[in-house]
């Protein structure tokens, strides 16, 4: 071979050329790796702006407005602990927090369970198994308020739905909304029938994550269907039920379209919620201050609750 003859390297041969000199030259990889995140950190800035401005500043801002007197057009002024005194004080703190909790009660006996059970029914169909999805979760995809007002007018006692089905089998009229009886376990229907189809699909699409070959088995050993629910869907789906009733837990504590459009909190306070009187602190009273404190304090014991159901159901969700 002549001295003149040069031979070009192969590609591979050279990029590892190359990254070995990259590793022989660390302050170069650091200033390449650093102004590659500069470059990350600058495209994420107007996300993270505008996260921070309308998430974290609204909860900032409310923190304050809880230790101050202001009806947001006057000079706010500084009044310490006196609206954590004066909703403490209100009579109908202790109605609004019964009835939340009542609320929150009765969705969990009659709206947790059944969609667990559309899920199980729903995976052993074979035919039209997509229109029944669809029907199921039709009530999320209807605006929250258009779903009340329908019931509203189904609740009506002259020419309500309800009524007028009953009525042919010589039953009513009820007075739905119209008795402090009735009225808090109206809410809870009409709030389990919109609610109940996104943990339905939910559910349905755990199951379908449970190995057939556990159902093959309990089948062989000729297990009833329901004895194969319990003993192998319910286990399975374990992590996905204690999630969905935390989740459920805390939407139902912070109820508010239901008693606010359909009872107004009536009859006689019966549907009045921490929330509801939340709304009545700032846009009947115009006390901004006493909103404030009072959503604070709702949202520590909506941390406090989800706190310790995670610490108290970490070993059943691991298991």
């Amino acid at each position: 071979m002549s001295s003149l003859d040069v031979r070009t390297p192969p590609r591979g041969r050279t990029v590892r050329g190359a990254d070995a000199a990259m590793e022989q030259d660390p302050p170069r990889t650091a200033r390449r790796r650093l102004r590659n995140d500069l470059v990350a950190l600058a495209f994420l800035l107007p996300a993270l702006f505008c996260f921070g401005y309308f998430a974290w500043w609204p909860v900032v801002k409310g923190l304050e407005l809880s230790f101050q007197q202001t009806n947001l057009v006057d000079p706010a002024q500084w009044v310490g602990l006196r609206n954590f005194h004066r909703i403490i004080e209100d009579p109908l703190l202790t109605t609004a927090v019964r009835n939340t909790l009542l609320f929150a009660g009765l969705a969990l006996v009659i709206g947790f369970p059944l969609p667990l059970l559309l899920a199980v029914h729903m995976s052993t169909l074979r035919r039209l198994a997509g229109l029944y999805r669809y029907l199921v979760y039709l009530p999320v995809m209807l605006p929250p308020v258009v779903g009340v007002l329908l019931w509203q007018m189904f609740y009506e006692p002259d020419h309500g739905l309800f009524n007028q089905v009953l009525g042919l089998a010589g039953l009513g009229p009820y007075p739905w909304l119209q008795s402090t009886r009735s009225a808090m376990f109206s809410l809870v229907l009409e709030s389990t029938w919109a609610g109940m189809g996104s943990a339905t699909l939910i559910y349905l699409a755990a199951i379908t994550r449970v190995p057939p070959e556990l159902y093959e088995a309990a089948e062989t050993d000729g297990a009833l269907v329901w004895r194969r629910v319990w003993h192998i869907t319910l286990p399975q789906l374990r992590g996905t039920v204690l999630l969905l009733l935390l989740l459920q837990l805390i939407g139902t504590l912070q109820v508010f379209a239901e008693p606010y459009l359909m009872t107004d909190g009536g009859p006689e306070n019966a549907t009045v919620t921490v929330l509801l009187l939340v709304y009545r602190y700032a846009f009947v009273d115009g006390d901004y201050g006493a909103a404030s404190a009072m959503s604070l304090l709702l949202a520590v014991a909506l941390s406090l609750l989800s706190a310790l159901y995670l610490w108290s159901t970490r070993r059943w969700s691991s298991s």
